[in-house]
C-alpha cells in the first residue's frame, strides 16, 4: 500500500477495485475531485483496450509485471489533481487472501462509503472468442473468481460497516454478456452473469438498511475521455466516455433513497 499526498477525508474512502487506465482511472477522480479519499486497488495497468460490446464480450488479459510502479504513478497523478488522499494498493480479486489483506489496508485508513468493483470489466478489442472444447478449466474458474468471487469477498469486507452506519453504495460493473451468453466467450458470460445475480441478491437484501447497491451494464467500448472542443472520429464517437460513465456512477451514489437504482445499461 502506497498513499499519496493530502489529508484524510471526513467524508470516508471510495475504494474503486479493478482500477485501470481509462474507466477505473475516471471513477477514482471523479470521486477525489468530490473529497472522497480514495482507495486504488489492481492487479496491473497493463495497457489494454476495454471492450464491453455486444460483439467481442471477451475475458480480461494477464497481468503486466510492471503493476506496481503503474498503481503508484496513477494514484500520485490523481492525488495532485484532486488535492485528495489516495492510496495505492496491489490486489489479486480471484485470491481470498489477497483481497482479504488489501481490505485490511483499507478498512485501517477509515470506513468505506463507496465500493466501485470494476474488476474484469473488458479485454482488448481483438481478443477472440474460444471453442468451448479448449477452454481449460483454470481459465474457466479465474474468470468466475474474477468476475464474481472477486466482488463476492469485496462486498463482504465492506458490508459490515455500512450495516453500522446505516448507509453505503456498492456499484458492481456489468457488460452486455451479463444478461446475453455468447458463442466463444462462455468464460465471461458465466461470470458476468453471477456477478449480476450476486447484485440483485444483495440490493434486495440490504437496501432496507440503508446500503445502495447497483449493477451498471456497459455495452460497448471504453474509449479515451473526452477532450472537448476536439473533433471527434468515428471510433471515438462509437465508443463510452469514462468521465461520463464515472459521473453516472457518482449520480447513482447521491440519488435520493427515495428512487433508487437497481440496474441501468449505458452505451455510447
Amino acid at each position: 500500500m502506497r498513499p499519496m499526498s493530502g489529508s484524510a477525508s471526513p467524508r470516508g474512502i471510495a475504494a474503486i477495485v479493478g482500477v485501470g487506465p481509462r474507466l477505473g482511472r475516471s471513477v477514482a477522480r471523479k470521486f477525489a475531485h468530490e473529497g472522497y479519499s480514495v482507495a486504488i486497488l489492481a492487479r496491473d495497468l497493463g495497457k489494454r483496450a476495454f471492450l464491453l460490446s455486444s460483439s467481442r464480450p471477451c475475458a480480461s488479459p494477464s497481468a503486466s509485471s510492471l503493476a506496481a510502479g503503474k498503481l503508484s504513478w496513477l494514484a500520485d497523478e490523481i492525488a495532485r489533481e484532486a488535492k485528495a488522499q489516495v492510496f495505492a494498493i496491489r490486489i489479486d480479486c480471484a485470491d481470498p487472501k489477497s483481497v482479504r489483506e488489501a481490505f485490511e489496508g483499507v478498512l485501517s485508513l477509515g470506513s468505506v462509503e463507496v465500493l466501485a468493483y470494476t474488476a474484469c470489466e473488458g479485454p482488448h478489442a481483438t481478443c477472440q472468442p474460444t471453442r468451448f472444447t479448449d477452454v481449460a478449466v483454470e481459465s474457466f474458474v479465474r474468470s468466475l473468481a474474477e468476475s464474481a468471487v472477486g466482488a463476492f469477498h469485496c462486498a463482504q469486507q465492506v458490508i459490515p460497516g455500512m450495516l453500522e452506519r446505516g448507509r453505503g453504495t456498492i456499484i458492481f460493473t456489468g457488460s452486455s454478456a451479463s444478461i446475453r451468453g455468447f458463442a466463444g466467450y462462455c468464460e465471461l458470460s458465466c461470470g458476468k452473469f453471477a456477478l449480476r445475480g450476486l447484485a440483485q441478491c444483495l440490493a434486495r437484501e440490504f437496501q432496507s438498511s440503508g446500503i445502495h447497491i447497483a449493477h451498471v451494464i456497459i455495452d460497448g467500448v471504453v474509449g479515451a475521455p473526452r477532450i472537448h472542443g476536439s473533433s471527434k472520429g468515428e471510433q471515438e464517437t462509437a465508443s463510452l466516455d469514462p468521465d461520463a460513465v464515472a459521473r453516472t456512477y457518482w449520480h447513482i451514489h447521491v440519488q435520493e433513497k427515495g428512487a433508487w437504482t437497481q440496474e441501468m445499461d449505458l452505451r455510447a
